[in-house]
């Protein structure tokens, strides 16, 4: 077996010329040896930096007119997983995104040259988003991640400009005008609703969603809860997630915690203060010790003895997570309204039945049914902010709702506030 070339090139000497040397070495094959100066010298160890931090810079892809679409897009995911972090090192979901926008691109133009790739050939791939099943505001979204990984190449100098100048001639999709559907509104979730399901959520999980009723925040925001981020010097605690959606902008984000909140949190103390509040570790510890204390059947030593040989859970694969994320925070959620919500007895999953027996009895017309049924009688945790702003707005105005949702653009608190149908109703009944 041949030795692997190393990546870092080697500073050598060149004889004909007495110059220090390096040889450069192309995804593609292509060597290049590029000449630094005199050997020794200060200036050609120089430019050797120079030259490592120009190859630590460069995206590992070809470059030039031989440069395909499916190259361009490996570069650019380089880019990104690198790009997308948060403050403390870890991915954001960004980088993600960027691979499934890229999806349709590369399965329909991935060996074009990229700098063929045009306005038609990007709507073509809109179309193929389509086909697909996304909805308009998915559509434009990945269409304008497309046009972002060019404009990256135009600037990583892999895509001619004019490339990049012509793709920004395709317009968005319009609403109505288009073979895209639309996504259904995020709507408020009524409050008997969120009643209903509260009893089927574990103590932490239904603790995270009242936090959100009584603060507004997001679901990611309500996970990440710890004490070491709350400030109780004043009668009004504020919460300061120390990562929030607008960490990367440099915007600030203050949740104030009233005195309903805080009674909330109180029930929550945490063995250290960087410890979250809500966190699947300890709710499994309270679940075991919950059992423990109602057990009926007394401790026999022989049959301690007999467990402590059959227990596993020291050692079993998938150990409970310190804190939530907002995926494991929904299904939590979407469990919990299943078991609240039941669908009807020719849906619903039979007591001695598997899931694999309960999907092989459904019918493909019954599966399409059930998931309309889950639709309807299910939410996400997301709604939950939309209905503190609609309650928030009613009581103290669009400003008031702004600054508590941490909103920079009135614009954008309009979009979380359901408009008062009997405000309006109760001012045109007196000036109409």
């Amino acid at each position: 077996m041949p030795r692997p070339r190393n990546a870092v090139p080697s500073y050598r000497l060149h004889k004909q010329s007495g110059q220090a040397i390096i040889t450069i070495s192309a995804p593609t094959g292509v060597r290049r040896d590029v000449l630094l100066g005199v050997h020794g010298s200060p200036e050609s160890k120089a430019e050797y930096e120079r030259q490592l931090a120009l190859l630590r810079s460069t995206p590992v892809v070809a470059s030039g007119s031989d440069l395909t679409v499916s190259e361009l897009l490996v570069g650019f995911h380089k880019h990104a997983e690198q790009h997308y972090r948060h403050a403390d090192g870890t991915q954001t979901g960004e980088a993600y995104s960027y691979k499934h926008a890229g999806r349709p691109l590369r399965e329909l133009y991935g060996g074009t040259p990229a700098r063929e790739f045009g306005p038609k050939a990007l709507k073509t791939v809109r179309e193929k988003m389509i086909q697909i099943g996304w909805s308009r505001s998915q559509v434009n979204a990945a269409v304008n991640r497309v046009r972002h990984i060019f404009k990256w190449g135009v600037g990583e100098e892999l895509v001619p400009v004019v490339v990049l100048q012509a793709l920004q001639s395709v317009a968005g999709l319009q609403a109505g005008r288009s073979a895209a559907h639309e996504n259904d509104p995020i709507l408020p979730v009524d409050a008997v609703v969120v009643e209903a399901t509260l009893p089927y959520l574990g103590h932490h999980v239904r603790g995270a969603v009242e936090f959100q009723r009584l603060t507004g925040c997001r679901p990611g925001e309500a996970c990440g809860l710890r004490w070491c981020d709350i400030n109780k010097s004043r009668s009004v605690w504020t919460y300061q997630p120390p990562r929030h959606k607008n960490t990367h902008r440099g915007k600030p984000r203050t949740i104030q915690i009233g005195p309903k909140a805080q009674t909330l949190l109180e029930e929550f103390p945490t063995p250290a203060t960087d410890d979250y509040l809500f966190s699947p570790v300890r709710a499994v510890e309270e679940l075991i010790a919950q059992r423990a204390a109602g057990r009926k059947t007394p401790k026999y030593p022989s049959h301690m003895k007999r467990n402590a040989t059959k227990r596993k859970g020291p050692t079993r694969k998938r150990q409970p997570a310190e804190r939530y994320t907002k995926n494991s925070y929904g299904r939590a959620i979407d469990r919990a309204c299943d078991r609240a919500f039941p669908p009807p007895p020719p849906l619903a999953k039979r007591g001695d039945e598997s899931n694999t027996a309960w999907n092989a009895r459904l019918t493909p017309d019954q599966r399409v049914e059930l998931q309309e049924w889950k639709k309807c009688h299910r939410w996400a945790p997301n709604r939950l902010r939309h209905s503190y702003a609609t309650a928030v707005r009613a009581q103290h105005g669009l400003e008031a709702t702004q600054v508590l949702l941490g909103h920079s653009k009135a614009d954008t608190t309009q979009l979380y506030t359901e408009q008062n149908d009997a405000l309006a109703a109760s001012v045109a009944a007196q000036i109409g």
